[in-house]
């Protein structure tokens, strides 16, 4: 036995987090409700190529035997961990159940399979980023499966399963439910839709079933399936009435029994309660603004992330989008905050105790996530970056280090940690540069700031010229000098709906990304599809004006102005 320090850090290192009986039985049972009829020797064949110590397997031999006790049962699994196939063989022994456990890599394994065909696959695949696999690696993975971006071994696992089942098989997959929503997720939404039309989903949200620290989805798809209406199913922590408004109190104590009833329903569960909202798939988001307010010379917002869709709340958002002038994203660029890589070297609240002290030219103002309320930017520490870069260039451009002798001094006595920045210096950087530094000519100007994650919309308005770090986003007010309005009001109209609670439903409807205890990712696509009202009723007037009171302090940010702010918002986008 390891330390649990070490074992931690070797989940870590393989994405391995076996699954608990009670999510493993769930998942069997839903793949089981789905099973075509096993073929002519009436054997049914199920496939994890991610085994682990057998659970899943074992769990859908149980519930078979439940349901039908004269099905004949083989089962392969294949896992590295040649600890956890031991305990695999043992605990089928003990069941009497017939499978065969290999050990290797499944991606490798696979192609003996090819002429195999299973009734079912069933698994949790390891969550390992591919790059940590190495780039050759993960080149090789993304030409064999066509995959693009920023991938996970979910990736390739999912490709290969229409491979490997018969028509109308069916897969069973665990893994984190970020797939549903994200950018990085394109590919396996992709597989799916084209071969494996899922029947249901279920979004595990922060119900802490097991310890790993995505939050996990359960998948329920059939190969060459029809594609026809899929049940959607969210569990997410219950925070507030808004945040879970169509969800009543529900007799049902289980958490699994209220993921199959027919009514969203309020479940208790380790202490918590947790919303749990039922629905049906939808891809896409009726996000484009109407027609009759939008000019042709911008393209309207579109994307192909899945969410829960329903009758209400496809009829909100059809009378929000009636009434969109813009998205976020069509009025200007959604950045993150810069990234050094190395932010002991480059970030300080004590510059004046270090020797060399960096010029000041050198050390900027750093807003980070802690210094952003609502409206408004509260500095909690002297906190300063080390940005080598000249601030009056649209491009990037690093300073001539001979003109700053002692930040010269200073990064030199961390040339070795800095230079060890491969990816930067292969990719045409000085050595001593960040990662990411975003537009420098930008940061003097007027901006937009909010957390990256946070419960609730923090959108403030920054004039002090400060640089925002990587734990935050920004749009530059010189950025929207080409709207139809004023940029100052144009930005105090898009805090305005980004902190009201018709933003933060609009958020919870389209994107519905949430962490853990209801936060939230304030990222770039999302917010880029966060809606605005013509600028020139007189709702949008009025909610330009209250915002400028909140931000230049002359208004308290109390409950009564955010009833005020909400019922603006509201009236704008005539919804109640």
């Amino acid at each position: 036995m390891g330390s649990p320090a070490r074992d931690a850090d070797d989940r870590k290192r393989h994405g391995r987090h076996y699954t608990p009986p009670e999510l493993a039985d769930f998942l069997a049972r839903r793949v089981l409700a789905h099973l075509p009829h096993p073929g002519p020797d009436g054997t049914l064949r199920v496939l994890d190529p991610a085994c682990g110590d057998g659970e899943l397997l074992l769990a859908l031999h149980r519930a078979a035997a439940r349901t039908s006790p004269g099905l004949r049962f083989a089962a392969i699994g294949y896992d590295l961990d040649q600890e956890a196939l031991d305990r695999a063989r043992a605990r089928a022994a003990d069941e009497d159940v017939d499978a065969d456990w290999h050990g290797g890599d499944f991606l490798t394994a696979a192609a003996g399979l090819a002429e195999r065909r299973f009734d079912a696959i069933i698994t949790n695949p390891p969550y390992v980023r591919v790059q940590r696999l190495g780039a050759e690696t993960a080149r090789l993975l993304s030409r064999e499966f066509g995959l693009r971006g920023r991938i996970d071994l979910t990736h390739p696992f999912v490709a290969l399963a229409p491979r490997l089942l018969r028509t109308g098989g069916v897969l069973g997959l665990l893994c984190a439910n970020r797939f549903l929503t994200t950018k990085a997720g394109a590919n396996i939404r992709a597989v799916l839709s084209r071969d494996l039309p899922p029947v249901e989903i279920y979004d595990l949200g922060d119900t802490k079933l097991f310890a790993a620290a995505v939050l996990p989805a359960v998948t329920i798809a059939v190969h060459a399936g029809t594609g026809a209406s899929c049940r959607h199913v969210s569990a997410c922590r219950h925070v507030s009435a808004y945040e879970a408004p169509h969800a009543h109190p529900s007799s049902t104590a289980d958490l699994f029994d209220a993921l199959l009833a027919d009514a969203p329903s309020l479940v208790a569960r380790n202490g918590r309660t947790y919303a749990i909202e039922v629905g049906t798939l939808a891809a896409g988001t009726p996000v484009r603004p109407n027609p009759s307010t939008r000019s042709p010379d911008r393209p309207a917002a579109t994307e192909s992330s899945w969410r829960m869709s329903s009758p209400d709340r496809e009829a909100w958002l059809a009378e929000v989008a009636d009434r969109t002038w813009r998205t976020f994203g069509e009025l200007a660029p959604v950045r993150v905050g810069v990234k050094t890589n190395a932010d002991e070297v480059f970030i300080a609240e004590d510059w004046e105790r270090r020797t060399p002290c960096p010029e000041p030219e050198l050390l900027r103002a750093l807003l980070t996530h802690r210094d952003l309320r609502p409206w408004r930017v509260e500095r909690a520490a002297n906190t300063r970056v080390l940005y080598p870069y000249d601030v009056t260039a649209a491009q990037r451009t690093p300073v001539d280090l001979d003109d700053f002798p002692s930040a010269a001094t200073y990064l030199r006595s961390h040339r070795a940690r800095l230079a060890a920045r491969t990816y930067l210096t292969g990719g045409g950087r000085r050595w001593f540069e960040i990662w990411v530094p975003q537009r420098p000519d930008r940061w003097r100007a007027p901006k937009i700031v909010f957390p990256d994650i946070s419960e609730r919309a923090r959108f403030a308005l920054d004039r002090s010229g400060a640089v925002v770090n990587g734990d935050c986003y920004w749009i530059s007010l010189a950025d929207l000098d080409g709207s139809a309005c004023a940029a100052e009001y144009v930005a105090q109209l898009l805090m305005g709906v980004a902190n009201s609670a018709l933003g933060l439903r609009f958020y919870d409807t389209v994107c519905g990304n949430r962490l853990y205890s209801g936060r939230r990712r304030w990222i770039t696509q999302y917010v880029s599809r966060l809606p605005l009202p013509d600028p020139n009723g007189e709702p949008a007037r009025r909610i330009a004006a209250l915002v400028a009171d909140l931000v230049d302090g002359s208004r308290e940010a109390d409950d009564s102005a955010g009833q005020l702010l909400d019922e603006l918002v509201a009236t704008a986008f005539g919804v109640g």
